[in-house]
């Protein structure tokens, strides 16, 4: 019974948030030297950084309309997530700090799938964020993993991504970098076994996306496609086995 409470409270929590998302992923969604959008597609102001995505108008000459991404699939794909973070972790204390990060990454997906760019006034303060608050986790009890592990997996999965960034820049960007902080943390916490899962996965989610871009000629070898969605599901999939498996 407690468990169907907690992924309950978890997909309701995600829902609620989702349906915030998409007009803090209009907003950001711009390019790396461009500044936040403040006004919509009609040039009406956008009033703060959370909420559906429309204006309301001012009558006939400036009817209501919506632009960006339907709340309704934010909120349902946060949703999902949250709740099934809920069930694969259970009662243990970092199952709040989980649940808490999921519509965060999802917002950086939408971002980076949008123009391929993940914003450091998210990863940066998320990676901080996760640190925290498993650092708190880990000092109640019944929690199942180790902060040092996960301050640990977050330094190696950085400087992994940070490597491959200066072996080859065109091939990935720093915001990744940047990313792998956070999700190194985050899969850290579980042990070494679930971080490299996690990282693994990662890489083989966009490799298949890119080999299914080339298979149907929407792209070639050398075309760039945004890597962070795949980086937070192979993390996605690690915490889900280490949440299982604890």
């Amino acid at each position: 019974m407690g468990l169907l409470v907690i992924t309950a409270a978890a997909v309701a929590y995600g829902a609620a948030a989702g349906l915030l998302l998409p007009r803090a992923a209009y907003r950001l969604s711009v390019d790396p030297d461009a500044r936040w959008r403040d006004r919509c597609p009609e040039g009406h102001p956008i009033p703060g950084w959370l909420g559906p995505p429309h204006c309301r108008g001012g009558g006939a000459a400036t009817p209501a309309h919506r632009y960006g991404t339907a709340p309704a699939g934010t909120a349902t794909l946060a949703g999902v997530l949250c709740g099934v973070l809920g069930a694969a972790v259970g009662g243990r204390p970092e199952a709040a700090v989980f649940v808490a990060a999921a519509p965060v990454l999802l917002l950086l997906a939408l971002v980076d799938l949008a123009v391929q760019r993940l914003p450091d006034v998210l990863t940066l303060p998320l990676a901080g964020a996760l640190a925290l608050g498993l650092g708190a986790a880990a000092l109640l009890p019944g929690a199942a993993g180790s902060w040092t592990g996960a301050l640990t997996g977050g330094g190696a999965l950085a400087g992994a991504y940070l490597l491959l960034f200066l072996l080859n820049p065109a091939g990935m960007g720093f915001g990744d970098v940047k990313l792998a902080l956070a999700l190194g943390v985050t899969i850290g916490w579980y042990g070494w076994g679930v971080w490299a899962a996690g990282a693994f996965l990662g890489f083989l989610y966009g490799a298949l996306y890119g080999l299914a871009l080339v298979l149907r000629g929407s792209a070639g070898r050398r075309t760039a496609f945004p890597f962070g969605p795949f980086m937070a599901a192979g993390a996605l999939t690690g915490v889900l086995l280490g949440g299982f498996g604890a």
